[in-house]
């Protein structure tokens, strides 16, 4: 999405080569990273002069769910553990997500981090999403493909930190950080 439709459809908006608007949208993106506009669509959609939701629903066909993911969420609800997704994607971006993967009933809440009008990446967002979701940092377990969200939840106290090294199947995955890492979700499946 962000390394070849937006910058093509940039160039056509703006009249630019695609390598220059590649650069823009990049540098872009680069200023704003780890910050609530890196994901706001509406953001986007007013710095870059492009209907940004819409692009999504162009692509929409390429939304998936990670391998063994209901597999996953299944157990952790058969073990009576409270299951709650916590997102810094956008609303829309969020409702469009839900609808493709129909994982909504998988979880006993869902809380954006627009709501909250803070990233995971940011320290302060932990504190605040404690006091709309109550949870205990020691018995927490937090998997997440950002290594900076991982590296400030492990600060706050999360104890139970896992990456996942594939965030996008068309992509190669991402070398191991300091956390436990999984190819896929069966690896957090218990055995048997």
């Amino acid at each position: 999405f962000w390394r070849e439709l937006v910058p093509a459809r940039y160039a056509q908006r703006h009249g630019l080569p695609l390598a220059q608007a590649r650069a823009e949208v990049a540098a872009r993106t680069r200023a704003v990273e780890g910050t609530l506009a890196w994901y706001c669509l509406d953001y986007w959609t007013r710095e870059l002069a492009l209907d940004i939701v819409a692009l999504k629903r162009e692509i929409e066909h390429l939304i998936a769910v990670h391998p063994h993911v209901p597999d996953f969420l299944d157990a952790l609800r058969a073990a009576r553990r409270r299951v709650v997704l916590v997102t810094n994607a956008h609303p829309q971006s969020l409702a469009l997500k839900m609808e493709k993967t129909r994982l909504s009933g998988h979880f006993d809440a869902v809380v954006c981090a627009h709501e909250l009008g803070l990233v995971k990446e940011q320290p302060e967002f932990w504190p605040r999403l404690r006091e709309r979701e109550p949870f205990e940092p020691a018995t927490t377990l937090l998997v997440d493909d950002n290594f900076s969200i991982l590296r400030t939840a492990h600060s706050y106290g999360i104890a139970h930190l896992v990456s996942v090294l594939r965030s996008d199947s068309t992509q190669p995955p991402q070398a191991p950080g300091e956390f436990a890492a999984i190819h896929d979700f069966s690896e957090l499946l218990p055995v048997g």
